[in-house]
């Protein structure tokens, strides 16, 4: 995925492309490709952290031996130090993509690929989503399942819940031009987010998402 311009969104989220370079503002969003491809659980952890360290130490103008990056009890990530820094950070990897979302609330991010040929799960879904992923073309589908799945789990970071929360329990719309807006009446706040597909070296099409807690 070759560097981009920065792309930001009405409400002020904005996606970055390289781990160099630095938002203007937060919440923000980075989705680094890397010629990676960790087959376990403890290498994807290992290119997440330090992809993370390195985009912090960018963003805050710190030497990256100061960076660290800890954990809640539940697995969410935070910034260990610097401490007192108010941020909250989110982490995804998929096929060689390195996610991170920063932002003064918490937030989550998520990136999903696209399985075209794909039996699509619709009983994880909200039933809205699902009538509403019927409705489309049949071709459509794969990819606009990448895009609530994506959402879905980028929700439930920023919860700090996980999938313990099921994910047809609350539901998600996607708007024109990004946008997307989280249904969950049993919340703790109000949501909102952002999704886009990117393309992997030509080869894969991923479905990015991230969610803010208002």
């Amino acid at each position: 995925m070759a560097s981009a311009p920065a792309l930001a969104y009405p409400a002020g989220m904005i996606w970055l492309s390289s781990p160099d370079d630095i938002a203007e503002s937060l919440p923000a969003a980075w989705l680094v490709a890397t010629p990676e491809r960790p087959a376990t659980l403890p290498e994807r952890s290992a290119l997440r952290r330090g992809m993370a360290a390195r985009i912090l130490a960018r963003q805050l103008g710190l030497p990256l031996e100061v960076i660290a990056i800890g954990h809640e009890a539940a697995g969410r990530p935070l910034v260990d130090s610097p401490r007192g820094s108010g941020l909250h950070l989110s982490l995804a990897t998929r096929a060689g993509v390195v996610a991170m979302a920063l932002a003064h609330r918490p937030v989550g991010v998520d990136v999903e690929a696209v399985e075209a040929g794909a039996t699509l799960p619709a009983g994880v879904l909200h039933p809205e989503e699902g009538d509403w992923l019927l409705t489309l073309p049949q071709e459509r589908r794969p990819l606009n399942f990448a895009r609530l799945w994506s959402a879905k789990e980028a929700y439930v970071k920023a919860l700090g819940t996980g999938f313990l929360r099921p994910p047809e329990s609350f539901g998600v719309t996607l708007l024109p031009g990004g946008e997307l807006l989280v249904r969950d009446p049993a919340g703790p706040a109000a949501a909102s987010g952002f999704s886009r597909t990117i393309e992997n070296g030509g080869q894969e099409i991923l479905a990015a998402a991230m969610v803010v807690l208002r």
